[in-house]
């Protein structure tokens, strides 16, 4: 293994945190050294953020004492600047700048609110805890006076928001608006169980028209309605920094890094990207950004890097979907089980025992991290079985 090699991590998410902790682990006894970028000190579980905007407090995960005893670097601040000739970071616009041998590029992603006029001004977000707790805090405002919430965008973060808020302020009146009908993803039986309970929180569901615009005090559809809002939450669809464009490192339509079957760049074979940073394609389709995909993304690279270190081949990375969880508050969920390219199955669980399930998952994310200081553990629930089995020579 090549002497003094420094692997820059950049992102300290779900998957940047992972692939961080397993190499760490992977090579204890190896001259390697790791540095851990990230803007905030504090651990996000972006899986959590609707219970912050419902009122929730959660616990307070520091990065610093996530990474206590495996000898990585933790330097807080955000990602400016990628040379990728040069292999350098550029952090905070000149306050550092960070040489890397492998850099390991898992920055994710964020609301999309540039795409629609007002949204970018006139909007919450679930980006991060700070976002959550300002929404939580308006929320409060509004509740106090039986006003209106509209959450635009009917997957399945509008749905948990949703859901999290009609709960938490029963006198609000709330509003989901998309494209498609909420669960559309889901089987009939889960998705049934998902309307049951946006009708039981008493929740207004509109479907089939694109919000054209997000005043201060309404939404206005494409087809022209206006939507009276005191407070709009913004969860259609999702946007990744231009950082990885702007350094001329090869990516998709959307800015994603576009990845060969070993995660790595397509341009930069020294760059590997990870979770919804990353353009990663299964022989059935495009995987789509989610813990459940990115933390396996982030454990196949920590082994992958360990095994290119050691001069040994690395074979492609293959995932399949199990799930899809949907909390429906805090005592009621769904969980539609699924097919690898995440197509439904037959069988679902809802109710307390979907949601004990849904925690569990959404929990487990900081024990794997604790224990991977001290050993390998699997985030790889499914590789895909057939679907992504590689074709015999």
């Amino acid at each position: 293994m090549k002497n003094d090699h420094h692997v820059v991590i950049l992102g300290a998410g779900y998957t940047g945190m992972l692939a961080a902790i397993r190499l760490a682990h992977r090579t204890r006894r190896a001259d390697v050294r790791i540095t851990l970028v990230n803007p905030s000190a504090r651990f996000t579980e972006r899986l959590r953020m609707h219970q912050i905007a419902a009122g929730q407090r959660l616990a307070d995960h520091q990065i610093p004492d996530l990474l206590d005893g495996t000898g990585i670097s933790f330097v807080q601040g955000t990602a400016t600047a990628i040379d990728p000739d040069g292999r350098t970071v550029v952090v905070d616009d000149g306050a550092a700048t960070l040489d890397y041998d492998t850099l390991v590029y898992a920055l994710g992603s964020s609301a999309a609110t540039g795409r629609v006029p007002g949204a970018d001004a006139h909007a919450f977000t679930l980006s991060s805890p700070q976002h959550a707790v300002r929404l939580a805090a308006r929320l409060d405002e509004v509740a106090a006076a039986g006003g209106t919430v509209t959450v635009c965008g009917s997957g399945l973060t509008g749905v948990e928001a949703t859901a999290e808020i009609a709960e938490a302020h029963p006198g609000l009146r709330v509003t989901l608006v998309g494209l498609d009908e909420p669960g559309a993803m889901m089987g009939a039986k889960a998705r049934a169980h998902l309307h049951r309970a946006l009708d039981r929180l008493g929740v207004t569901v509109k479907v089939g028209s694109r919000v054209s615009k997000v005043l201060p005090d309404a939404v206005e559809l494409e087809t022209g309605e206006i939507l009276p809002s005191d407070v709009c939450l913004w969860t259609a669809g999702v946007t990744v920094p231009s950082l990885a464009a702007d350094a001329g490192i090869a990516v998709d339509d959307r800015g994603l890094i576009l990845v060969d079957a070993t995660l790595r760049s397509v341009s930069h074979p020294d760059i590997h990207a990870i979770g919804d940073a990353a353009a990663v394609r299964m022989a059935w389709g495009r995987i789509h950004g989610t813990c459940q995909s990115g933390m396996p993304t982030a454990q196949y690279t920590a082994d992958a890097i360990v095994r290119l270190l050691r001069g040994k081949p690395v074979k492609p990375f293959r995932f399949g979907y199990i799930h899809q969880p949907v909390s429906l508050g805090r005592h009621d969920a769904v969980i539609q089980f699924t097919h690898a390219d995440d197509t439904p199955r037959r069988a679902y669980l809802k109710g307390r025992a979907a949601a004990f399930y849904k925690e569990s998952v959404s929990g487990s994310p900081v024990p794997v991290y604790r224990l991977s200081k001290r050993m390998n553990v699997s985030a790889t629930l499914f590789k895909g079985g057939r679907a992504t089995r590689e074709p015999a020579a």
